[in-house]
């Protein structure tokens, strides 16, 4: 529903403000939604010389036509201004007209700008302090936010000050109706927004925190991984396909590793290192900059050496043939349907299958595999331990059933 603003211009001499000689200061006056911006015209009048009606000074003396020719020209001026706040669809406030006649520019910021220069230093840091999929998730974010502020205000983007609680939860319920996701990913997408507002809070470009009230309600999900058979089964398929070959060693690689997509792709022989007769990964994760400490098993350094005795993974000094993102999981697709694993492979499954399937199913502690895996907290690793409970739940029901 498209909301319009009220507008009004008003002149008026300043009665409280008369001087000796009985001239009071005339006043412009602007009024939008019922909030006002004033402003001094510089000229002074016999407040009985005032006619409130016509908002003119009574007479046809040379210096009354002066005060009604330049009050006349305001007010063309002043209706020019909201005319094209109005066809450019931007927001706009008395303070901003007023800021706008006086040549002053809009000191008030609105939150599709804010968001724009935070994408903008994002995209400049791309592969330095972000990646691309989290640049993309603040792009759409975005993106959400413009719709959802045209469809419930009207307009093309909003004042940060006008962001209150009612805005925020207005724009979970604006997610939730345009199917943007499923229940977290939406919850992601408002606490990407949140992280605006931090920004807008830091610089005092707003004043209360509309997120005061409102918090982040998580559901809870299940991690699939692949199981031992399954892991195996993918290791010993021949493909006739290069493309799935290399797609499945990289993927595998991860399996026996936990690298996450970025990290694995940045992969250089600097990360290699030889302690005694074995090799080990020592590598800063790009996402936590906490780094990774992963002893190579046999199998993740026979991929090794096989993409360095073939030269195919020594493209910028990386170690493997990795591929886009989209491409991966592209290929897992059709390497799942022919493998018959019955199951949505995704890059990032090798690194819950590494977690669980590889380390904590066969023992290995807890604060080992979250040192490997380079989490800042232990309680993120603690999830996996959750899934290896619930696998260990249906794996004793299977023996129940039994008995």
């Amino acid at each position: 529903m498209e909301a319009k603003n009220t507008f009004s211009i008003l002149f008026y001499p300043k009665t409280s403000d008369s001087d000796k000689h009985g001239m009071s200061p005339l006043f412009l006056r602007i009024t939008v939604d019922s909030k006002r911006a004033e402003l001094s015209l510089k000229r002074k009048i016999k407040p009985k010389d005032w006619c409130p009606i016509s908002n003119k000074v009574i007479g046809k003396d040379p210096k009354a036509d002066e005060v009604n020719y330049h009050l006349d020209d305001l007010k063309v001026r002043i209706r020019r201004i909201q005319a094209e706040y109005v066809s450019q669809g931007q927001p706009y406030s008395a303070v901003t007209i007023k800021n706008k006649l006086l040549n002053k520019g809009n000191k008030i910021k609105t939150v599709l700008s804010i968001y724009d220069d935070h994408n903008d230093n994002m995209q400049a840091l791309l592969g330095v302090e972000y990646t691309y999929s989290t640049y993309r998730r603040h792009v759409r974010t975005r993106n959400h936010l413009e719709k959802f502020i045209f469809q419930e205000y009207g307009g093309k983007d909003l004042f940060i000050t006008n962001v209150d609680l009612k805005f925020v939860t207005g724009f979970e319920h604006h997610l939730k109706l345009s199917k943007a996701g499923s229940h977290n990913t939406i919850v992601k997408y408002v606490t990407n927004f949140k992280k605006i507002v931090r920004i807008a809070l830091a610089n005092n470009w707003m004043k209360t925190n509309p997120f005061y009230h409102w918090k982040a309600r998580w559901k809870k999900t299940y991690r699939e991984v692949l199981t031992e058979i399954e892991l195996r089964l993918l290791i010993e398929k021949e493909f006739k396909s290069t493309r799935l070959e290399r797609t499945r060693d990289v993927f595998v690689f991860c399996c026996f590793t936990g690298l996450a997509y970025i990290d694995v792709k940045k992969l250089e022989e600097e990360n290699i290192h030889s302690i005694g007769n074995k090799k080990w990964i020592r590598i800063l994760r790009t996402k936590t900059k906490v780094q990774s400490t992963i002893p190579l098993l046999p199998i993740a350094e026979a991929i090794l050496d096989k993409y360095r005795m073939s030269g195919i993974g020594q493209v910028e000094d990386r170690l493997l043939p990795v591929l886009s993102n989209q491409k991966m999981n592209q290929y897992l697709k059709e390497i799942s349907e022919l493998c018959h694993i019955n199951k949505r492979m995704t890059f990032h499954l090798s690194r819950h299958t590494f977690a669980t399937t590889v380390t904590l199913s066969n023992g290995v502690p807890i604060e080992s595999v979250s040192k490997m895996l380079g989490h800042q907290s232990m309680r993120t690793t603690q999830i996996y331990a959750k899934v290896l409970d619930h696998k260990l739940s249906k794996d004793m029901e299977l023996v129940a059933g039994k008995y």
